[in-house]
Formats: C-alpha cells, sequence, structure tokens
C-alpha cells in the first residue's frame, strides 16, 4: 500500500537538484523530466523513483512474458528501460555485434519511493513506509546540503573515438543504398557508435550539462548500480492513457544556427524538404502498421504529420498517431506487438533489422531502446533513447550513437553530416 504526501516547493530548479543528488545514495534511480515543454499527453513535469523493492533484469530471451508476468503480479508503479536488442525475442535475429557497455537487456523495479513533481508541488508516493520517513527526506532535500556535494574524480581530456571513419561510413552507406534499390527494404536507420575507453565521468553532472545544453522533453537520469544513461531524447516512444495509444516519431532534422534569419531559413526549408518528409510518412506508415496490431479496428489516426518543431540543438520533423485498444488489452502485449520503435529501425521493419545488424559495427543495447514506468492501472509511458551518453563505471567505458535514415534519395555526405549535428550536444558535454 502506497502513502501520498504534497508538499509546496518554493524554489523548484534548486529542489531538482538537489533530489538529484539525494537519489545518488541508492543503487537504483530513473529521473524522467520534461523539461517544461508543452505536451498535450504529459503526465507530469517530472518524475524520479528509487530504492528497488522488487526488480526484473533479463535477457532477450523469452523477455516481454517475463515483464508481463512481473506487471501483472506487481499491479503497481515500475520504471525501467528496453533495450533495443528485444528485437530477438520478438522476431527471428540476433544481435552479433561488439558491446562494450553490458547492460542487461531489459531491467525494470518496483520502487520503494517515488518522488512527482506538477508545477511547485512534490508528491512524495511510497511504498511501505516508516512514521515520519516522508517528512524525513522531504526535509533532507530541502535542506539542499545534496545540491553542492563533492563531484566524483574524473578524466581529463577525454579522447573520444569512432567505432567506424569516414570513407568507412560511406561504403556502409553505399551497401544500404545497394539493398534499397534492389528492393530490399525502402528505410531503414543507420547508425555509428561513439567512444571512449578508460575514463571516469561524473554522470549526474554530466546529465546536467546535457540536459542544460540540450532542455530536451524526455530527458532521463537513470542509474543502475555503476551503469548509468543520461539521455536528452526529444522523441516520445509510446504512451498509453485508459484506452488510448500515442506515437510521436521523429524523422527529419536540420541543425540550428545562432544566427536568427538564417535559423529560420533552416527551419523552413525542413518544412518543405521532399527527402526529410518522405522519409517521416514512411515511419509513420510502419507505426500506423504497428499499433492496428493492438488497436481496434478502424481506430488508428494520424493526429499531426511531420509538423516541425525547435529544439535548442536542432529542428524535427514529427508526427502524433494515435488509436484505441480495448480496455483489458495487456500492457506489456502492446508494447511488445510495436518495438523497437519504427523511428530507429525501417521499412519492411524485419528485413530493415536484419540489414542494421550487417551493416552496424556495435551492439546497439539500450540506444535506440525505451526508458519509462507503467503505472499501477496498467497505464505506461517511454521515450526512444536517443541523444544519449551510456556509461559503464566499472569497466570505464563511455559511449554515445548517432544515426540517420537511409532512403533511395540519400546522399551519403550529407547523412554523415546529419549525424555529426546529432552527435554535436553530446560531444561537447565529454570533452567541456
Amino acid at each position: 500500500m502506497r502513502k501520498k504526501v504534497s508538499y509546496a516547493v518554493s524554489n523548484i530548479q534548486k529542489f531538482k537538484d538537489s533530489l538529484l543528488r539525494w537519489s545518488q545514495q541508492f543503487r537504483e534511480a530513473v529521473w524522467l523530466e520534461g523539461n517544461d515543454h508543452p505536451d498535450a499527453y504529459g503526465s507530469f513535469d517530472a518524475i524520479l523513483a528509487v530504492d528497488a523493492f522488487t526488480s526484473i533484469q533479463s535477457d532477450f530471451n523469452n523477455a516481454f512474458q517475463e515483464l508481463q508476468e512481473y506487471q501483472s503480479q506487481t499491479k503497481d508503479w515500475l520504471f525501467g528501460y528496453l533495450a533495443y536488442d528485444l528485437k530477438n525475442d520478438v522476431e527471428q535475429l540476433s544481435s552479433d555485434n561488439p558491446d562494450g557497455l553490458d547492460f542487461p537487456e531489459l531491467f525494470f523495479f518496483q520502487p520503494k519511493k517515488i518522488i512527482r513533481l506538477n508545477g511547485s508541488v512534490a508528491d512524495f508516493i511510497y511504498l511501505n513506509i516508516l512514521d515520519d520517513e516522508i517528512e524525513q527526506d522531504f526535509n533532507a532535500i530541502s535542506d539542499w546540503g545534496f545540491a553542492n556535494s563533492k563531484a566524483i574524480q574524473t578524466t581529463e581530456n577525454i579522447h573520444i573515438r569512432m567505432r567506424i571513419f569516414k570513407d568507412e561510413y560511406f561504403r556502409r552507406v553505399e551497401k544500404m543504398l545497394g539493398h534499397i534499390h534492389r528492393g530490399d527494404i525502402y528505410e531503414a536507420n543507420f547508425c555509428q557508435e561513439f567512444y571512449a575507453t578508460d575514463t571516469q565521468i561524473d554522470p549526474l553532472r554530466t546529465y546536467q550539462k546535457l540536459n542544460y545544453i540540450s532542455n530536451a522533453p524526455f530527458s532521463v537520469y537513470l542509474k543502475l548500480n555503476d551503469k548509468y544513461l543520461l539521455s536528452a531524447s526529444p522523441e516520445r516512444y509510446l504512451k498509453k492513457l485508459g484506452t488510448k495509444i500515442i506515437s510521436q516519431p521523429i524523422k527529419g532534422t536540420a541543425r540550428r544556427s545562432e544566427d536568427m534569419t538564417e535559423d529560420e531559413n533552416l527551419r523552413v526549408s525542413l518544412v518543405h524538404d521532399k527527402k526529410e518528409r518522405a522519409e517521416n510518412v514512411m515511419i509513420v506508415d510502419l507505426v500506423r502498421n504497428d499499433m492496428s496490431k493492438s488497436a481496434k479496428k478502424s481506430s488508428v489516426t494520424v493526429e499531426e504529420l511531420g509538423k516541425v518543431y525547435t529544439f535548442k540543438q536542432v529542428h524535427q520533423m514529427i508526427s502524433t498517431i494515435t488509436a484505441r485498444v480495448d480496455s483489458v488489452k495487456n500492457a506489456v502485449e502492446i508494447i511488445k506487438e510495436t518495438f523497437p520503435m519504427g523511428s530507429m529501425t525501417g521499412a519492411p521493419k524485419i528485413s530493415a533489422m536484419k540489414i542494421i545488424e550487417e551493416l552496424e559495427s556495435f551492439k546497439r543495447g539500450l540506444y535506440s531502446g525505451a526508458v519509462g514506468y507503467f503505472t499501477p492501472k496498467g497505464d505506461f509511458d517511454f521515450n526512444v533513447v536517443i541523444r544519449s551518453i551510456l556509461y559503464n563505471a566499472s569497466k570505464q567505458y563511455v559511449s554515445f550513437s548517432v544515426g540517420s535514415a537511409i532512403t533511395a534519395m540519400a546522399d551519403p555526405e550529407k547523412e554523415y553530416e546529419e549525424c555529426l549535428v546529432k552527435a554535436k550536444a553530446m560531444r561537447e558535454v565529454l570533452e567541456d
């Protein structure tokens, strides 16, 4: 049984900073932050879950069935992630590329402590609490002592390497274009990894820097013992609200400019870019098809097609697709029937994933997977893990990956430049 106590907070940003530092004492922590972006389907401004009462961890074998059983048994708040390689549980696929991070492919936990922020109100939602525990935690966080706690010793002059270099990137994109011209696929998301070894970072401070320069609507700080995700994701994978499900894929990117006139021209050019719009429409069709597996007949609707939104680092083309599901439809089944997200795979989906595995040089793992939560009522909300830094502190391995959609109209040089634009924020944060 959970108990909820609400408090008014006078300085919400200072409270957030202290709250995140306070969370570092726990083995498990998930922080989801909207950064005040308008969201027609938003449920809160930010939420923190810490300290596992129960948990589940798995590789891809039978992972969705195990998650479904866990979610059905607990009927409580669950926070965690689904790695991209759970595709191997959905289809007859494999993941054989090198993995420097060693994250579990699925992890969820039932937190003892949840702190949810809306406006200037903090809701403390605790499980099996001791007397006065909520008040003690609120007072500790409000004393701001955690906000200025000592930083972790970090590596100076981080040397970021590319898993493949420019000429090899071009060669592999040309090979992917060969598949497209033969009709094997119409589109595929081709990604590359940037990484650093023998490297120590302060995960929380790195997240705060990344969040500051990106200000993304689906940001995440995730800690699982010695493994960390620091995400500035702009993309929602899938949300369930009652009998409504919502997906908001991104396809189409343009850089920002400090010159206001040039920046507006870049935005307008993206609006009218036929190649980028074609990419977006193809992924919308894929997402509609995925959602139709769970949806009631004729309920899949495109609410918004290819609208351009502006973020701190880039302009992005986003679509919104919704559908209705039966009230008894299991939440995990809905996710399994749409996973992985179409914006990170391609069309046709299975063929695209096979070619991605053949041509990419690293195991995606949590990158292009999803982080989010389930509610006790079986609702959920998950982002797409992009624009993110992954860190294994024990292995001293730091990684971030970026990709772009390859279609028949793709120019390898422009696709490479798009990847560098997307990598800019993560690289800037790590090399600062």
